[in-house]
């Protein structure tokens, strides 16, 4: 069952509340008793877990297309200082 995060618009009453999908908003303020209970948007907070997971979307190895971007600067290099004795 998700939890959802409620605040009152009238006292500023904020509560979270375990609901199952299929219930019906809550309207009545449990602090102060008004009809100015609302649900608030907020992020989804969940992890993936297990083998083949990362917490961060990204393993932290190095990726093989880092290895040519430092290959192509060094082989540019060159070329613009060739470039550069031209001028």
């Amino acid at each position: 069952m998700p939890i959802y995060a409620y605040q009152c618009g009238s006292c500023g009453h904020a509560k979270d509340v375990l609901q199952k999908i299929s219930d019906a908003p809550l309207t009545t303020c449990p602090s102060c008793g008004a009809e100015a209970f609302t649900k608030q948007v907020t992020a989804a907070g969940f992890q993936l877990k297990g083998t083949g997971w990362y917490a961060t979307d990204f393993s932290g190895r190095k990726s093989p297309a880092a290895a040519p971007e430092a290959g192509a600067a060094t082989a540019s290099s060159p070329a613009a200082a060739a470039g550069g004795a031209d001028a």
